[in-house]
C-alpha cells in the first residue's frame, strides 16, 4: 500500500488542500474552498483597516477540501498517515476555555471582535506603538528584540490588547486565544486540552514574542504594565512550543468520519504558510524564498553559528527551528504586494462596475460575460501595456505603502504615494510605476539582510504573482540584480505542509530529507538584463527620495498633529 500525505494552505481568501504521494511527492489531487462569508465582505471595514473573518469560513472549507481529494483520488482511509496545516498569521482567535471560538458561542455569532483577526488588521496601531515604547523604557529585557526591534500592529499580543480594550463583552468571554494555525489543528484532535496542546514555535517565536532565553512568553510584570488582562492571560495561553515535524496528536473519530479517514491518521503541529511555503520551495541557506500573493513574505533560514547572538534589525523575527528544526528561521515581508495592483484594478473597474454593468443596454447574461472576460484579461493588458512602454518615457514613481509597511521596520501607519503624474501619463504608466514600487520595497528587504550580515546569494519566487507574471519578476530580477528562480507547484505552502506531516507521520527521518523528494522543482528562472540595471537603480534612487519624504515630512507631522487634537 501507498502512504499518503495532506497539506492544508490556509490564505486570505481560500484554503486548500493537496494530496500528496509521499514516496514521490506527486500531487494526486487538489481542492480549493473560497471563503463564502469573506468573499462577501461581511465583518469587514476597510476604511478602518478592520478584516475579520468568521471561523465557519475556516471549518467549511477544511471539511470541504479535504473530503473532495480524499474521494475524489479514491485511496485508502488508511494510507493517509499525516496532515499539516499552515495559516496566515498573525491571526488570533478568542476561544472559551474548551478552546471554541466565541463567535461558535451564543451571543457574539455576529460580533466581529470575537472572530478570527486576520494577519492584515491594522486596527491595533496604537497598542503596537504602546508595546514598542513600553519594551525601550520599563527598565528590564527588550522582548522586542528577536522579532526585529519593532512590534507591529499585524501580530498576537497587540491585536488582543485592542480587540479587549474595544469590547469588554469579550474581554470577559475569552478565556484563551488561538493562533489560526493552532486552532485549526486543536479542532481536528482526540482528547486534547488547551493546557496539553502543543503550540506552534512558528506562530509564538515570529508574532508573540516567545523566546527560550527568557523562559517562553513575555511575563506578567511586563504584560501587566500592558493591560491586567494580558497579565492574566499569559497563564492560560502556553510555555513550551513545537516544530512542526512533531506530532500533535490523531485526527479524532468526529472529524475522521466527516473527512473519510482514521484516526491513524498524525496531525502535526501547525505552522504559517510563509514557512511552508519556504519548506516547499525547498528553502536552504544563502536563499530567500518570496511568498508572493496580497502580500509577500520573505523567508530565509541560517545556521545557529552565523546568526549566534545577533538580532537583525526590522525584519519580523528570528526563531530557532520555525521553518527548518536546528536552523534558526528568518522572516521578512510587504505588507501589500498583489494587494496593491489589486487596489488599482479596483480604482479602474469603477466605471465599469458601476456604469457598464448598470447599463439597460446590455441583458444580464451579456452583463456576466463582459465581467468575466474583464476578469480574465484586466491584469493581464495592464502587464502588456506597461511593458511596451519605451524605456525613454517618464515613469511616475510610486510607494507599495498601500497597507503600510511590514520590513524593514514595521510602521503600519504610512501610507501610499505617486508623484511625477503629468497629461501624458495613462493607467499602464501608473501600473508600471506601481510594479517598480513592490520590486523596489523588496529591494529594501534585501539590503536590509545583507547589511545585517545575511548573505543572500539567490531569490526563489512562489505564488500567483510569480508564476503567472513574466513582467513582473522580470522588473524584480533587475531591481534585486540576482538571479530568481519560480516554484514549478501552484500550492507550494500547501506542499511544504505536507512535507512537515511526512516527517510527522514517520515516513522521513528529518524536514530536509523529505523537502529534497517531496519539494517543488523550478519551471523558470530570471536573470538581471545588464542593459537596464542601471535604469533600475536610477528608480530605486527616486523611490527613496520619496520614501524618506512621506516617511519623514508627512506621516510624522500627521501623527503631531493627531497628538495634539
Amino acid at each position: 500500500m501507498k502512504d499518503y500525505v495532506i497539506g492544508l494552505d490556509y490564505g486570505s481568501d481560500s484554503v486548500r488542500a493537496v494530496l500528496i504521494d509521499a514516496a514521490t511527492g506527486a500531487e494526486i489531487e487538489a481542492e480549493v474552498s473560497y471563503y463564502r462569508r469573506w468573499k462577501e465582505r461581511l465583518y469587514c471595514d476597510a476604511s478602518e483597516n478592520r478584516f475579520r473573518q468568521h471561523p465557519l469560513d475556516l471549518i467549511e472549507g477544511l471539511e470541504a477540501t479535504i473530503k473532495a481529494v480524499v474521494t475524489r483520488s479514491g485511496v485508502s482511509a488508511e494510507s493517509v498517515k499525516g496532515i499539516c496545516i499552515d495559516t496566515t498569521g498573525s491571526s488570533p482567535i478568542p476561544v472559551n476555555a474548551e478552546g471554541v471560538p466565541l463567535s461558535l458561542t451564543d451571543g457574539f455569532e455576529e460580533n466581529p471582535n470575537a472572530m478570527m483577526v486576520l494577519w492584515k488588521d491594522h486596527t491595533a496601531i496604537a497598542e503596537a506603538n504602546e508595546i514598542n515604547h513600553l519594551a525601550r523604557t520599563w527598565g528590564g529585557e527588550d522582548f522586542t528584540k528577536y522579532e526585529g526591534g519593532i512590534y507591529s500592529s499585524e501580530w498576537f499580543w497587540a491585536k488582543i490588547l485592542h480587540v479587549v480594550r474595544e469590547d469588554d463583552a469579550v474581554k470577559q468571554a475569552a478565556y484563551s486565544w488561538m493562533e489560526h494555525c493552532d486552532w485549526i489543528t486543536y479542532l481536528l484532535l482526540e482528547n486534547t486540552s488547551l493546557e496539553t496542546f502543543k503550540r506552534s514555535r512558528c506562530a509564538a517565536g515570529h508574532k508573540a514574542m516567545w523566546h527560550e532565553s527568557w523562559g517562553g512568553l513575555p511575563p506578567e510584570e511586563f504584560l501587566g504594565k500592558l493591560d491586567p488582562y494580558l497579565a492574566a492571560l499569559r497563564s492560560r495561553l502556553y510555555s513550551e512550543t513545537y516544530t512542526s515535524d512533531e506530532v500533535a496528536g490523531n485526527l479524532s473519530a468526529a472529524w475522521a468520519e466527516k473527512l473519510g479517514l482514521t484516526t491513524e491518521t498524525k496531525i502535526a503541529v501547525g505552522t504559517f504558510d510563509a514557512h511552508a511555503g519556504a519548506v516547499g520551495a525547498k528553502v536552504e541557506e544563502h536563499t530567500l524564498v518570496r511568498v508572493m500573493g496580497t502580500s509577500t513574505c520573505d523567508i530565509s533560514v541560517s545556521s545557529p553559528e552565523v546568526v549566534a547572538n545577533k538580532t537583525v534589525r526590522g525584519i519580523c523575527g528570528q526563531v530557532d527551528g520555525s521553518v527548518i528544526p536546528g536552523a534558526v528561521g528568518l522572516e521578512a515581508g510587504q505588507s501589500a504586494f498583489g494587494d496593491l495592483l489589486a487596489w488599482f484594478k479596483d480604482v479602474l473597474s469603477w466605471p465599469i462596475d458601476n456604469l457598464v454593468l448598470t447599463s439597460d443596454i446590455l441583458s444580464a447574461e451579456q452583463k456576466e460575460q463582459l465581467k468575466e472576460e474583464i476578469e480574465a484579461d484586466f491584469i493581464r493588458k495592464l502587464s502588456d501595456a506597461a511593458e511596451a512602454i519605451p524605456h525613454s518615457e517618464a515613469i511616475p514613481v510610486a510607494l507599495d505603502w498601500i497597507n503600510g509597511r511590514r520590513t524593514p521596520d514595521a510602521n503600519q501607519e504610512l501610507e501610499a504615494a505617486i508623484t511625477n503624474l503629468n497629461m501624458g501619463t495613462r493607467a499602464p504608466h501608473i501600473f508600471k510605476a506601481l510594479v517598480n514600487a513592490i520590486c523596489f520595497g523588496s529591494k529594501k528587504i534585501l539590503d536590509r539582510f545583507e547589511d545585517e550580515g545575511i548573505e543572500i546569494k539567490s531569490v526563489v519566487g512562489i505564488g500567483g504573482v510569480a508564476r503567472k507574471s513574466k513582467f513582473i519578476m522580470q522588473s524584480l530580477a533587475n531591481t534585486l540584480n540576482v538571479p530568481i528562480k519560480v516554484a514549478a507547484s501552484d500550492q507550494a505552502p500547501a506542499l511544504g505542509a505536507a512535507v512537515y506531516a511526512a516527517v510527522a507521520a514517520g515516513l522521513y527521518p528529518n524536514v530536509i530529507e523529505a523537502s529534497k523528494t517531496l519539494g517543488s522543482d523550478y519551471e523558470a528562472e530570471y536573470l538581471p538584463q545588464e542593459e537596464y540595471l542601471e535604469e533600475f537603480a536610477t528608480l530605486m534612487q527616486r523611490y527613496e527620495v520619496l520614501s524618506d519624504f512621506v516617511e519623514n515630512t508627512i506621516t510624522k507631522p500627521k501623527k503631531n498633529i493627531k497628538e495634539h487634537v
